[in-house]
């Protein structure tokens, strides 16, 4: 059976509508560019890149924040983030051991692309993150180069966003199924303000019998081919949105995002690390204005009766788009072997379909 998304088999995944390409560039400026590295029986890894803006995010900065739902995973840049509350280089994702080695390609790329930059005008450090691949990918191989990370970065475009064992999801796996790279998005209605919320993750968490999709508990009915290895794994969510928030409400859609993975049948064990990021569009701050100040807009804080409810949708609208992912990711993803033999196999598509139309999940 051709693998097409969760939405395009008649899944709905809560009660808003998508945007156009149902996927985190649905937020105008969003780019997203993958660069998948396989070679031999034993390298499957990638990376993915995530720019908040249409132009070079030092140009123009957005307000973003962090949530560590639980943290045996890193993410470079959080302290920058949280303390300044500004998003000012794209959103890399990578395999665990390779941080390190990405960081420093995203730092030459810079360079390259902005090379009037000086030190003394102030440095941007970039935004790293990660999941564990070694099950299908020889980590220690160190199998990223440099041309791997800026061919990744070169490519983010906005539009379609290929999904599955893709970029950084080349080696991950999700509910002890092939996982990988998945997005999504939501539109608010007009009064709720019509904003635009999407995610990317990438999927490498979960068991298989916790797994459920709109609810169903899916997982259960697939004992088979659950591979010898099952870590508690991992999950990064980025999170966009053109609602124009503050650094510390923004920081409020990245702790929702855990609802979304929680939706899936993740429970942030004690041996995963869930990372999320999100940022808005709304505001783009310069770095530098003749006074030293610069005029924003952000939603009204607190709950009144009196004022239009944008808070609580903006929240659904980001556990629906994040669960959803997590579900487009699985659909997409293809049976992989990879180091020593180890095999992550597909979601079985037209099984899961079938469970989910006796369980009356399936809409024409």
């Amino acid at each position: 059976m051709e693998r097409k998304r969760a939405r395009d088999h008649g899944i709905r995944i809560g009660r808003f509508e998508p945007g156009p390409g149902n996927a985190i560039t649905d937020v105008s400026g969003v780019r997203v560019g993958q660069r998948t590295v396989v070679r031999g029986d034993d390298v499957r890894t990638g990376v993915t890149a995530v720019f908040p803006t249409e132009s070079m995010p030092w140009h123009e900065r957005v307000y973003a924040g962090t949530h560590i739902l639980n943290g045996y995973g890193e993410l470079i840049g959080i302290n920058q983030i949280n303390e300044w509350g500004l998003l000012s280089t794209p959103v890399l994702l990578t395999s665990s051991l390779l941080i390190g080695f990405v960081y420093d390609a995203a730092v030459k790329w810079m360079n390259l692309e902005l090379p009037e930059h000086q030190a003394d005008d102030g440095i941007e450090m970039p935004v790293v993150t990660e999941c564990d691949d070694s099950w299908l990918n020889d980590v220690l191989s160190q199998p990223i180069g440099e041309q791997d990370v800026f061919d990744a970065l070169n490519a983010a475009t906005g539009g379609t966003v290929e999904e599955g064992s893709v970029g950084a999801g080349t080696g991950m796996a999700c509910f002890d199924f092939k996982g990988g790279i998945g997005t999504a998005s939501r539109v608010l209605p007009p009064e709720n303000g019509g904003y635009t919320v999407g995610a990317l993750v990438q999927t490498n968490f979960g068991d298989r019998e916790d797994l459920r999709i709109d609810g169903v508990p899916v997982g259960a009915e697939f004992p088979d081919d659950v591979p010898d290895w099952s870590a508690e794994g991992s999950c990064i969510v980025v999170v966009a949105t053109d609602a124009p928030m503050l650094p510390h409400q923004v920081r409020r859609l990245a702790v929702r995002a855990g609802l979304g993975l929680a939706r899936t049948g993740s429970m942030a064990g004690n041996g995963s690390g869930e990372q999320m990021i999100a940022f808005s569009t709304a505001n783009r701050i310069p770095k530098v204005t003749a006074d030293g100040t610069v005029d924003v807009r952000g939603l009204l804080d607190g709950s009144s009766y009196d004022s239009p409810a944008v808070f609580s949708p903006l929240f659904a609208a980001t556990v629906e788009a994040v669960e959803e992912s997590v579900v487009n990711a699985l659909f997409a993803a293809m049976t992989t072997v990879g180091r020593n033999g180890n095999t992550l196999h597909a979601l079985p598509i037209d099984r899961t379909l079938e469970i989910l139309d006796r369980h009356g999940r399936l809409f024409a």
